[in-house]
């Protein structure tokens, strides 16, 4: 293998499949390999333009006639959050998120397969066994958390750790920001709004990292999946022009943002 092959990414391009978000739509991905000593800073780089990672791929999508897929980052230090987010906040009070290394565990999973079968049975995740939630967790080229999401104990206040597993996150840690790569609940804790609380939680801990962004990935204009990202204020969506700052639902884009 030659210098020049070791350092250029090569990119790819799948073949057309139905869109899992927009009924009667087809998706395309263009997708590169994150391996070796620089795969931190293309996956940085790459997440700029609006990749994501899965274990070492890094992806995007590359549909022939449909830009509905727009990157979405909150700026983290002006984000402020509103009454319903203080309420999802004061709601898990009694949960703790401790970052870990990238390691999976049998708990981890078994949150991870109820998840997916109370809410994505149909998907293209539901038979993921054992062995592939481990890989999705360790195969990882770049700089990647798991943040477990516990309840807090009788011991707590001592110790600072949390008891019951309620949820997990998969973080990126990128040079401007967290990536939030997949996150998952335990289904029987709806009322919590876990998902809400686990994109708060992460804002906040941008912040005291002084991170400025919290990448959240894609948003659909008209998906009913992806409409909570548009809530998380102000944010920057990618554009061909570069990166548009929105500071209310149904804001017009401004100026591109560096």
């Amino acid at each position: 293998m030659t210098q020049h092959s070791r350092d250029t990414p090569q990119f790819y391009l799948t073949a057309p499949s139905p869109c899992p978000y927009l009924p009667g739509r087809h998706e395309r991905k263009v997708f590169t390999h994150l391996v070796g000593d620089r795969a931190g800073d293309l996956n940085d780089l790459l997440t700029h333009g609006g990749f994501r990672r899965s274990q070492s791929i890094a992806y995007r999508p590359a549909c022939d006639q449909c830009r509905a897929c727009v990157s979405v980052r909150v700026i983290a230090n002006e984000f402020r959050p509103s009454r319903n987010f203080r309420k999802v906040m004061a709601r898990n009070a009694d949960i703790i998120g401790e970052q870990r290394s990238a390691v999976p565990t049998s708990e981890q999973y078994s949150i991870f397969r109820a998840y997916l079968d109370a809410r994505h049975r149909h998907g293209g995740m539901a038979d993921m066994t054992v062995l592939d939630y481990a890989m999705m967790v360790e195969d990882s080229h770049v700089e990647t958390r798991i943040i477990e999401y516990r309840k807090r104990g009788p011991d707590s206040g001592l110790t600072g750790r949390g008891e019951e597993l309620i949820a997990v996150a998969l973080t990126d840690v990128l040079s401007d920001g967290l990536s939030m790569v997949y996150s998952f609940f335990e289904p029987n804790q709806v009322s919590r709004s876990m998902g809400t609380f686990m994109i708060l939680d992460h804002i906040a801990r941008a912040r005291r990292q002084g991170l400025p962004y919290v990448y959240l990935g894609y948003w659909i204009e008209g998906s009913k999946k992806m409409d909570y990202k548009a809530r998380f204020l102000p944010q920057q969506r990618l554009a061909p022009s570069g990166w548009l700052r929105i500071d209310a639902q149904g804001d017009a884009a401004s100026e591109p943002q560096d």
